[in-house]
């Protein structure tokens, strides 16, 4: 049981914007895209149990990590993680089928993975999600080619000297995204630690 501390900070303010989001008086399907180390999923599946919760990961370490916590927490609407890479195309998503998940959910990914990986996530969004489904997103961004505060900025700068590939997302770019898969931004909640939690909604089939 992998324990990331920024999970354990984040966790509950992520799932209060959940709470507010999401019905919680019919079943729902979701799928938690870069589920890292498990903590996420499990917290939510705890406090939303209408929710059946299908977690991914890329890596190898962090889906033992998920399966530890599953076993700790015996969850019966927690599933078993299964590997996924963002970057393909949704019909190599485990068998995930189109127009079949009410939430997709995806936390601090975008800016340490490769532009494929959050093309990919807007495309399989388009695609597996139901009309009026959602598409959750967390993490720190760009506004407008701006980054604020200080310490995103250097955030990002250490993130593109890691990796040239990784850096900030601008949000401007993640709305053109939706709009050409059938999305687009309803909400933009600010959170601690100057992060955001954008929600984009399912409006049209591609």
């Amino acid at each position: 049981m992998l324990s990331a501390p920024a999970a354990d900070r984040n966790k509950e303010p992520i799932l209060e914007v959940l709470r507010q989001s999401v019905p919680s008086d019919r079943p729902l399907h979701a799928l938690e895209i870069s589920s890292g180390t498990g903590q996420h999923v499990t917290h939510f599946a705890r406090a939303l149990r209408n929710i059946i919760w299908q977690p991914t990961e890329y890596e190898r370490e962090s889906l033992s990590s998920i399966e530890a916590y599953r076993a700790n927490y015996q969850l019966d609407n927690v599933m078993p993680a299964v590997f996924l890479d963002a970057s393909l195309p949704h019909q190599s998503w485990a068998g995930i089928r189109p127009d079949s998940l009410d939430l997709i959910l995806n936390i601090n990914m975008m800016h340490i993975s490769p532009l494929a990986c959050t093309e990919g996530l807007f495309r399989g969004a388009g695609a597996v999600l139901k009309l009026q489904g959602l598409l959750l997103t967390y993490g720190p961004y760009a506004v407008n080619g701006q980054i604020s505060p200080q310490s995103n900025i250097e955030f990002d700068r250490s993130l593109r000297q890691r990796n040239p590939e990784w850096g900030l997302r601008d949000i401007s770019l993640l709305r053109s995204l939706a709009q050409k898969n059938g999305l687009f931004l309803e909400k933009t909640v600010d959170m601690p630690a100057n992060n955001k939690c954008l929600l984009f909604r399912k409006e049209s089939v591609v």
